[in-house]
């Protein structure tokens, strides 16, 4: 598909990006959601100035620590539900990612004019030292975190953070003066995008996630690709060339492309086993993937994305490629937690699409018993049909999708319906042999049986190292 990134393609208003940011001073500002975002946001704007009302459906009991927090410092508080007179009456409302855009209030807010944008769109207003930003269905925090390693690895002070768990606005409180901020950036952060403008942005891939939040993929398509569009010609903009969504984007920045399977004039690609880096048809480096501790195709791909993105930040090769041998991988993303009996367990809880699982799989050669599910997030699981077919020799099946995954991949190997984690470690050591991998890799949310996907990861290694030996 063509898909044309140019500027005008997009509802534009004042760039204000390195120019200081907007004069919030005496504004009433309304912070929906009072998440590790929106805790950052509302002191922010506070600090500024602004009178700020904080709103969320949790109650101050859920809250905890935060609510006190802003009481202190004189910041009014909604709990327990939203007051629609709270958004029709602001001069700006700051939405937190996990908010949805189109609730109610929300909706009356905007029909009568009222600004909504994000914590980062916001921060990135004042922001005036250099961007990197990266975003994708998956790898995300695995890259983010490399490249924030490769520009540490060259004498430079990083900010790191974004989606990845340390809110942008919290780099313009004064206590730090970095050289460069590496955000990891979000779909549901990018819908809120206007003038956010990375100096080197990375699109790793796009394939469907979410869509029990957007209408279609081509709505979640064209959120991810708003990291690109504000880009000028000076800007780098790294993606793959192998993802069908991102081969023909055409951008306004100088593109980098990345591949697995052929060669990229100006970019990186593998060959004889090696990461090759190019310009204008010139070998300039290489790196031999036998030397990386991260292993697997979606991670040969995360590191030529973060090579390219620290290359284009001026970091010089020899160092980049040092950091990136260094670099040992995040938990919950195909992380070994244990051999027992010659099977090896992996916790993979961080694929929650499928996509993810995808890629996973096809790190593997041997027979592979598949745990999956949990929450569903509208994905059509009938793509993992043909991987299913010829690397898992058995599906374990839990939480609230097991039944829908099941009928999809009707027939494609032994499947088995678990009560819970534990039974589902049970009934894969059952069916388990010398050289077989047990990988975790859910394809789906966490939230209908655990806090999140980093609790998921850790009661499975916990059950693992109970259950398997």
């Amino acid at each position: 598909m063509d898909l044309d990134m140019s500027p005008d393609r997009l509802a534009t208003t004042p760039d204000q990006t390195r120019a200081g940011g907007p004069d919030v001073a005496g504004r009433r500002v309304l912070v929906v959601g009072l998440a590790r975002t929106g805790l950052a946001a509302a002191e922010f704007l506070q600090g500024r100035g602004a009178r700020v009302t904080v709103t969320d459906m949790r109650s101050a009991e859920d809250l905890g620590q935060a609510v006190s927090t802003l009481a202190e410092r004189g910041v009014r508080l909604e709990l327990g539900g939203h007051r629609e007179a709270s958004f029709t009456e602001a001069d700006l409302i700051v939405v937190s990612p996990g908010v949805p855009l189109n609730i109610a209030p929300m909706q009356r807010a905007r029909d009568q004019g009222v600004p909504i944008t994000g914590e980062m769109e916001l921060a990135s207003r004042y922001l005036t030292i250099p961007m990197i930003a990266v975003t994708g269905t998956n790898g995300k925090t695995t890259t983010t975190s490399l490249i924030g390693d490769i520009l540490r690895a060259s004498g430079r002070r990083v900010f790191v953070g974004g989606n990845i768990g340390n809110p942008l606005i919290g780099v313009l409180d004064g206590r730090e003066t970095p050289d460069a901020v590496v955000v990891e950036v979000s779909s549901f952060q990018l819908d809120t995008a206007e003038t956010l403008r990375p100096d080197v942005g990375v699109i790793l891939n796009v394939t469907p996630d979410h869509l029990d939040r957007y209408p279609d993929f081509e709505a979640y398509v064209a959120s991810k690709l708003r990291l690109l569009a504000r880009q000028g010609p000076r800007d780098k903009a790294v993606f793959n060339v192998d993802d069908p969504v991102l081969e023909a984007v055409r951008c306004p920045a100088a593109p980098l492309g990345f591949s697995r399977l052929k060669r990229v004039e100006t970019g990186a690609f593998l060959e004889g086993g090696r990461i090759v880096l190019s310009e204008e048809g010139r070998m300039l480096g290489d790196l031999a993937l036998a030397d990386l501790a991260l292993t697997g195709a979606h991670n040969h791909e995360n590191v030529m994305a973060a090579l390219l993105a620290a290359r284009a930040a001026g970091v010089d090769l020899e160092t980049a490629c040092r950091a990136a041998t260094a670099f040992k991988g995040l938990p919950h993303r195909v992380e070994l937690v244990g051999e027992f009996n010659g099977v090896r367990w992996y916790d993979d809880s961080k694929g929650t699409n499928v996509g993810a699982v995808m890629k996973s799989l096809e790190g593997f050669d041997g027979p592979v018993i598949l745990i999956a599910g949990g929450l569903d997030k509208a994905g059509d699981f009938r793509a993992l049909a043909p991987l299913v077919q010829s690397k898992v020799k058995r599906l374990v099946l839990i939480g609230q999708a097991r039944e829908k995954i099941a009928a999809a991949l009707a027939g494609q190997t032994e499947t088995v319906l678990a009560d819970d984690m534990r039974e589902a470690v049970v009934r894969s050591r059952e069916g388990a042999r010398p050289g077989d991998v047990v990988l975790l890799s859910p394809a789906c949310a966490s939230f209908d049986m655990f806090k999140d996907y980093a609790e998921r990861g850790r009661v499975f290694a916990a059950l693992v190292r109970e259950v398997a030996p």
